[in-house]
């Protein structure tokens, strides 16, 4: 006799990070130029992407031989696109899916490749140095910490991050999403409590002050040993 009773597939939902970042570019919450993909102003306006990119390239060609390098949050590119070239291999990394698929059409090259990975819980790709730019002020302080531990296995760590004018409490809590953390003024910094990321060394390589009080975009290298 065959059993008749149903059976239902349990679904797994999505983690939270995911579905938020999902809906940021389904609904064009960043802005848009009419193309698929709109990481921001903050990877379009040249004089945040500019100086960034010279610092970013300077350090990459300082060495005798092209290092390697992993992309977390990669967005749409705009920015990685101009660095690729100076690495052996550049791996970028999105949590959207459709967006890794969109840029695995449009941006081509030897040497790049692309993942949709969730960086909080997924294992990363082993390279010389992690690029983490502007991802860590949109996620919550649980997700950071699980990334952080993943950190040492990296010699060189690269983290830009949107931070308030003057002083702030570092590392406020948020929810994951569209915002950050500067209408609390606050900022991740990952040396401070709750995270305390070691590291060897520690280097300011750029800060691009904001119009109208907005804040500081502050990239740091972290050298982990």
């Amino acid at each position: 006799m065959k059993d008749t009773k149903k059976t239902t597939k349990k679904i797994k939902k999505p983690w939270p990070t995911k579905a938020a970042m999902e809906q940021v570019y389904e609904r064009n919450l960043w802005g848009s130029d009419a193309s698929d993909f709109y990481s921001g102003d903050g990877s379009h306006q040249p004089e945040i992407v500019d100086p960034y990119v010279a610092v970013v390239h300077s350090f990459l060609t300082s060495f005798k031989t092209p290092i390697t390098v992993c992309d977390l949050g990669c967005g749409d590119f705009n920015v990685g696109k101009e660095l690729v070239k100076y690495s052996k291999n550049y791996i970028a990394v999105d949590i959207v899916c459709e967006l890794i698929k969109f840029n695995k059409e449009t941006f081509k090259s030897a040497n790049l490749a692309f993942h949709c990975l969730d960086i909080a819980k997924d294992d990363l790709p082993k390279t010389d140095c992690v690029i983490i730019r502007q991802v860590f002020q949109h996620i919550s302080n649980k997700e950071i910490q699980n990334i952080v531990h993943k950190l040492a296995d990296y010699k060189y760590v690269i983290v830009t991050e949107h931070l308030p004018f003057g002083d702030f409490t570092p590392n406020i809590d948020i929810i994951s999403g569209q915002g950050i953390r500067l209408k609390k003024q606050s900022g991740v910094v990952l040396t401070a409590p709750p995270f305390n990321f070691k590291v060897t060394s520690e280097k300011k390589l750029v800060s691009v002050g904001l119009k109208n009080n907005k804040g500081v975009i502050l990239t740091t290298l972290y050298e982990v040993f």
